[in-house]
């Protein structure tokens, strides 16, 4: 698994820089270049993206939900996982949901929550998408960036499916006695943690206002990264409306999904934002400075988020030896 991620990985290396140096590398260069400290209102933008999708994370949760400071911590490592780490896009929900666990949720209650905090960012993304389109309607799109952006949509479907399959699904009586039957045969103790997690989305769904709520908190942080491209076609000399920003926003991610199996995309995105910005008359070197300055973030962002996962790992495990080493043991009786 690691061979192909790293397989794929230096293919889209590749291609970015097949991209790049057929654009002109030096055009790329110059233009990122001319943004200079800029790109910092850029990063800002999406600090306060992730801190928006950890409120609408948080929403999910059952009433006694940890504190925002914790939830906003524990986004930002699942964003610098996803967005640094040759793993799969689910590699972070996977570390949030152990993390919650560790700070005192029920596990069904976390891992709930991660799979209804997906789920929400996709729905949101299909709209997102949608109005994207709506933007674009009236422009040239060339079969390439169609395809791409069709495969995305098509990407997200099984998302919107699993909305509402999942908590019917989930309330089958036949998958509690499979999970003992699996628990039984096979000595799997984590299996029978799926009562538990099948309680817990249904106690979720239920909660209407708070899924409402993480709707709109993930559908504001879409439109918040709008402002991203905006300010970057700004600082890069070439200015566009809030729509047109909106079109390549919406869009590219919808061509970045497409490219799901390179880890960060590589070369799917610049390739998508060549293609987008065509349809606005921005040139392909702009087009590459513009991806690059939304993949800033990524590493500014994504470092300290990366060493904040090792230190809450660390202070999780520290926790849990001093609570064994010093808890108070019962004295054997008869002594």
């Amino acid at each position: 698994m690691k061979a192909a991620a790293g397989f794929a990985l230096l293919l889209g290396l590749t291609l970015f820089a097949a991209l790049t140096l057929y654009e002109g590398a030096g055009d790329v260069a110059r233009a990122v270049s001319s943004v200079g400290f800029g790109v910092l209102w850029v990063v800002v933008l999406r600090l306060a993206q992730t801190f928006l999708a950890s409120f609408a994370w948080r929403a999910l949760l059952p009433r006694s939900r940890p504190r925002p400071w914790l939830t906003a911590r524990l986004r930002w490592v699942r964003e610098s996982i996803n967005n640094l780490l040759p793993v799969a896009q689910i590699g972070g929900e996977v570390v949030g949901a152990r993390l919650l666990r560790k700070h005192g949720v029920a596990g069904g209650a976390a891992a709930a929550s991660v799979i209804g905090d997906l789920l929400a960012l996709t729905v949101t993304q299909v709209v997102f998408t949608l109005l994207g389109v709506f933007f674009l309607v009236d422009h040239h799109v060339n079969a390439d960036l169609t395809f791409g952006i069709v495969a995305g949509l098509v990407l997200m479907a099984p998302a919107l499916a699993g909305f509402w399959l999942a908590p019917r699904l989930l309330a089958m009586g036949w998958l509690d006695r499979l999970a003992a039957f699996v628990e039984q045969r096979a000595g799997w103790a984590t299996v029978s943690g799926l009562p538990a997690l099948r309680a817990a989305f249904d106690g979720m769904l239920r909660r209407r206002s708070g899924l409402t709520l993480s709707l709109a908190l993930h559908l504001g942080a879409w439109f918040l990264g709008v402002l991203e491209i905006w300010l970057a076609l700004y600082l890069l000399g070439d200015p566009r409306s809030y729509g047109a920003a909106l079109a390549i926003e919406s869009l590219g991610h919808a061509v970045r999904a497409a490219g799901f199996l390179i880890p960060g995309a590589w070369g799917v995105q610049e390739g998508g934002y060549i293609a987008l910005c065509a349809a606005f008359g921005i040139g392909s070197p702009t087009a590459i400075a513009l991806s690059l300055i939304k993949r800033i973030p990524d590493f500014v962002l994504g470092a300290p988020g990366l060493w904040l996962w090792r230190r809450m790992e660390d202070s999780s495990l520290r926790d849990i030896f001093f609570r064994e080493r010093f808890s108070p043991r019962e004295e054997p009786h008869g002594l």
